[in-house]
């Protein structure tokens, strides 16, 4: 919640292009050793964190992912990992360049291997409800990267955009942070849910949905989740202490897929406690409650990425990467709109719509900055008195 300065309402705003800092030092270039380094060092890391998980999957993976994937097939995918990496980082040494990140793939490779690498066996899961989600933090991490860095190269809208842009050190550390306490959000989130509104469940309202065709009860919960999280969303903007915490997500100043994980850990925990709610209360089938969940989480990553894809009319019925880009200016007519989820149709309703479909923001983040470290971002909302 930032109030824009003082300006004369009757004149038109006028928008200007966004001016992208140089980031031509951050580019990767073939030879120069960036490509091979940090694809050694990421293999190597994820291939050391996916034995783990084979190695302790009760206390290191979630249950219910471990059922939607086959382990066997996996192994193959970390063999060609650990390999990988060890080639990458060759390719490190014989460039004579980043040797160092080359070094930290090959040996967590090396202590992967050690630790039993692709040999190791399966074992039965064991439910833990404290576990970590290191698995989903795993897969989520390389289909991410895979998916959307690819889109974000194919139709960007920031050509000058790097990979590596400023602060993405920061948001991998929130989006790992994260994924790796998603069985805890979860536990959270039940708990919240069962314990303040089981009154207000009924069987007959639930019995009813799940009577409903499959998509039918798809765009139900899309419509209920949304209404929901738009109060939430604008709540968190116009409560001078809730915005202190919601404050730390606007800080991002470089948009791309990666930017949408910067989120305070409080505000983590209200997120999936209050999305539950309509779900508990609806209760779709599984089917459509796994589609929902796909279709949201898919949306909250493609919405913050650098991407410029022609989407046509769909801009007006769907968030769009251009719509919330435009949640997170700081352009003056920007400040405090645009605070759906899934549709833009609640921020039409109740007034808080802005889209201008031929302009892009020019600037990102808060008016007033915020600290750039983790930590320092974690405790600023409680030093702003939350």
């Amino acid at each position: 919640m930032t109030q824009p300065p003082d300006q004369d309402q009757k004149k038109p705003y006028q928008y200007e292009e966004r001016q992208t800092i140089d980031m031509s030092d951050r580019v990767f270039r073939v030879g120069d050793g960036n490509i091979s380094g940090y694809t050694a060092c990421t293999l190597g890391v994820l291939s050391f964190l996916a034995v783990l998980c084979y190695l302790f999957p009760s206390y290191l993976t979630t249950t219910d992912l471990r059922q939607a994937y086959d382990g066997e097939t996996l192994k193959v995918v970390l063999m060609a990992g650990i390999w990988a990496s060890f080639g990458f980082a060759l390719l490190t040494f014989i460039l004579g360049k980043r040797r160092r990140l080359g070094a930290i793939g090959a040996t967590f490779s090396a202590v992967a291997l050690f630790l039993g690498g692709y040999s190791v066996p399966i074992e039965e899961v064991t439910p833990s409800p404290l576990s970590l989600g290191l698995d989903w933090l795993i897969l989520s991490l390389i289909s991410s990267v895979v998916i959307f860095t690819f889109l974000e190269k194919i139709f960007p809208k920031y050509k000058e955009q790097v990979i590596l842009r400023p602060e993405w050190k920061l948001d991998l550390w929130y989006f790992c942070f994260n994924h790796l306490l998603v069985a805890v959000l979860l536990l959270i989130g039940n708990y919240f849910v069962v314990t303040v509104f089981h009154w207000a469940a009924s069987g007959q309202l639930q019995s009813a949905i799940q009577s409903l065709p499959l998509l039918v009860q798809v765009v139900i919960v899309i419509f209920c989740a949304d209404f929901v999280l738009y109060w939430s969303h604008r709540c968190f903007h116009e409560v001078p202490r809730l915005w202190n915490v919601h404050a730390v997500h606007h800080s991002v100043e470089h948009m791309d897929w990666l930017a949408g994980s910067r989120n305070h850990i409080v505000q983590t925990i209200i997120d999936r406690s209050i999305a539950m709610v309509p779900l508990y209360l609806l209760g779709p089938d599984k089917a459509a409650l796994d589609i929902y969940v796909t279709f949201a989480a898919l949306q909250a990553v493609i919405v913050h990425s650098n991407v410029n894809i022609p989407f046509g009319p769909l801009k007006y019925l769907f968030v769009t990467p251009q719509y919330h880009h435009w949640h997170h200016s700081s352009d003056a007519p920007a400040i405090d709109t645009n605070y759906a989820v899934h549709l833009p149709l609640y921020d039409k309703l109740f007034g808080t719509y802005h889209m201008p479909v031929e302009h892009w923001p020019k600037e990102y983040g808060t008016t007033n900055r915020l600290p750039r470290t983790f930590w320092g971002q974690l405790v600023y909302p409680f030093k702003r008195g939350l």
